[in-house]
């Protein structure tokens, strides 16, 4: 056994401060040193409990509630040294901050990034007992994201989130030159996993309804800028959407066009550049607007 006890399963309580969490996000944080995958592997098999009962990945915590934790054998692991990330901040309250994430930056550790914006922001403010992603965005993706730093708050966040209550602006150069100046996608988006086990999201019958409302910018023979509304909030929607329309997102590695790629040598040209809603706790109208990258305005030339 080297020495080690066999591990036992155990029970825990989730507190306040974990309330609102999915339960695989509460999973990777507890269990420090077991492979993501093999996380997903015991919550998916039944062998992690909710109150006795089994769970989905994306069930969310309640303050109360009790998480069977199956035995799992951890392996001693030196503690990473967080450097802090450039991390601009766009508003900050004592119940959100939003942040200009740059690009490459990845919201949350995983996926063979050791950490992100939310691992670095809480190593910043130990004292800060809630830091909890309202919504996500790419990793190549920059601009405005939310982050709560109180339960209500992000409860709420997520309830105007479902309900379209969050209006989110980004703009993408993208290939080509859309035939209209302003059209919508309302293609339905269907999630899978390849035969090597990356994400991918494609357009198709029985997927989730997806609304995206586009307008033109700037174009050239080459490329266009172009405004993007997201309706709603489906994973990698602007770039499945765009490239299913003809005009993939230039520098998309997943969905793009490559050839064009590997000529711009320019990476995924895609910013969250505004938000608007209203404060999900005083009601307050907000309006944040994030200065388009560099790379972006060379487009607008």
């Amino acid at each position: 056994m080297n020495g080690l006890d066999k591990p036992q399963a155990k029970w825990l309580e989730v507190g306040e401060e974990s309330a609102a969490q999915r339960i695989d996000n509460f999973l990777l944080r507890t269990l420090k040193g077991v492979p993501k995958s093999h996380v997903y592997r015991v919550l998916r098999s039944g062998e992690v409990r909710v109150n006795s009962g089994r769970v989905k990945p994306e069930y969310r915590l309640k303050t109360g509630d009790r998480v069977r934790i199956p035995p799992i054998r951890t392996s001693p692991e030196k503690p990473a040294v967080l450097r802090p990330l450039p991390l601009p901040v766009t508003y900050e309250d004592d119940a959100l901050l939003v942040i200009d994430k740059p690009s490459g930056v990845a919201v949350h550790g995983g996926s063979g990034v050791s950490y992100g914006v939310i691992e670095s922001l809480r190593a910043e403010r130990p004292r800060t007992k809630v830091l909890e992603l309202a919504h996500r965005l790419d990793r190549d993706t920059s601009g405005l994201l939310i982050v709560a730093k109180k339960r209500s708050a992000l409860v709420e966040l997520h309830r105007m989130l479902r309900d379209g209550e969050v209006e989110k602006t980004y703009v993408a150069v993208v290939k080509g030159a859309p035939a209209r100046d302003a059209f919508e996608i309302r293609e339905s988006l269907h999630k899978h996993v390849t035969a090597s086990g990356e994400r991918r999201v494609s357009v198709g019958e029985g997927g989730k309804s997806a609304l995206t409302r586009v307008k033109l910018l700037r174009k050239n023979p080459h490329t266009s800028v172009l405004e993007v509304r997201l309706l709603t909030g489906r994973t990698h929607q602007i770039r499945v959407h765009l490239a299913h329309e003809g005009h993939p997102v230039v520098g998309d590695d997943k969905y793009g066009d490559f050839a064009l790629n590997r000529q711009l040598k320019q990476r995924l040209l895609l910013h969250a550049a505004k938000l608007s809603f209203r404060h999900p706790l005083s009601g307050e109208p907000l309006k944040l607007e994030s200065p388009l990258p560099a790379e972006i305005k060379a487009f607008f030339k």
